[in-house]
């Protein structure tokens, strides 16, 4: 009896205790853009796990046995938004997610839901594609965009990990210090880039455009999410004739089959581009990501 008393005493000063100084606030980013964000704002009092990588298509991911394992740990879920994850993220929260993470919670962070997005239509019907009814999600492509997101993750991780919110703002301060000069850099030296007329093979890149003024020449699907066929390729070759088309982006997840093609016939470059982080192997952090796509848009190669 004596035993057991010690058991039940001890068991309550441990439930009575604090977490540990060390314990980190575990984070589920479901792409690479928002896994590099909350490093730069989490430093080492989180632990990131990224549910894709660049050479995968968000769209479509397997809610696989380490996701749902990674989902059961997660504090913060931090993802697109915009029915980007739809497919695959619900299924993941309904068989793992716990009670913190669910939507309209602290733990649920959907980055779209705080920028002004492109492209919000009505009366969507499955005719159309692959549309998103709330607007374009691919909203990383735009570093204002990521700074306005920074801002939000800074509140949540603050308010999830309390005894740490005075390193959240001072990481968050440096980073958007940093941010906003790089701004200022990329914006002087991409100038050049105004009016240039490219082509795509998904429109993914709505916010780059509209950040750089870009002119989408063509599309290389015939709707969202429709593969390239024959007879649409032949229109898009005749959209760009004359044009003075500079270059053809693909993505890394994209098949580049359709690019080559209208490459061969028309003698545009095709630029792979990173899209995300780890898209390259200059590619590697979200600075870099900006870095190098800028880079390759200025060379065209």
């Amino acid at each position: 009896m004596r035993r057991l008393f010690f058991i039940i005493a001890g068991l309550g000063v441990l439930l009575a205790s604090p977490s540990p100084a060390f314990a980190k606030v575990n984070v589920f980013a479901c792409s690479p853009e928002w896994a590099a964000l909350s490093e730069e704002i989490g430093g080492d009092l989180v632990e990131v796990k990224s549910a894709t990588n660049a050479r995968q298509d968000v769209h479509h991911i397997r809610a696989k046995p380490s996701l749902l394992a990674a989902m059961r740990k997660a504090d913060l879920v931090f993802c697109t938004g915009a029915s980007l994850e739809i497919g695959w993220l619900p299924i993941l929260i309904k068989k793992s997610g716990g009670p913190n993470v669910q939507p309209e919670t602290i733990g649920w962070l959907m980055a779209s839901d705080y920028v002004q997005k492109l492209e919000v239509m009505s009366n969507v019907d499955r005719s159309m594609g692959h549309i998103h009814p709330e607007g374009n999600p691919h909203i990383h492509l735009d570093p204002h965009n990521i700074a306005t997101v920074a801002d939000v993750l800074a509140e949540r991780l603050m308010l999830l990990d309390e005894a740490n919110a005075a390193t959240y703002q001072q990481n968050l301060k440096s980073f958007q210090d940093r941010w906003a000069g790089l701004i200022a850099q990329w914006e002087a030296d991409a100038a050049s880039l105004k009016g240039r007329k490219i082509v795509v093979y998904h429109n993914a890149w709505a916010y780059l455009v509209e950040w750089l003024g870009l002119e989408v020449t063509a599309t290389l699907e015939p709707k969202p999410g429709i593969p390239p066929t024959a007879s649409h390729l032949e229109t898009v070759l005749k959209q760009v004739q004359g044009k003075d088309v500079q270059a053809i982006l693909v993505s890394p997840y994209e098949d580049e089959d359709a690019a080559e093609w209208l490459s061969d016939k028309s003698n545009i470059p095709v630029v792979h581009m990173p899209f995300t982080v780890g898209g390259n192997d200059k590619a590697g952090s979200l600075s870099a990501l900006f870095d190098e796509t800028l880079r390759l848009l200025k060379q065209g190669s």
